[in-house]
């Protein structure tokens, strides 16, 4: 099954393990997403993400 949107899967992920409480997210990378995770962590919504 092919994943039509990537960005709103990452950010589904974040916020569904934001509300059970989850420290860590996995999830598939792509460029994209490690662009928007910095800005997420630089604008201080995320701590931190490693690529």
């Amino acid at each position: 099954m092919s994943m039509q949107d990537p960005l709103s899967d990452m950010l589904t992920r974040i916020r569904n393990a934001q509300m059970a409480g989850k420290p860590n997210v996995d999830m598939p990378g792509s460029k994209l997403k490690a662009a928007v995770a910095q800005v997420l962590k630089d604008e201080g919504y995320i701590s931190e993400f490693s690529a």
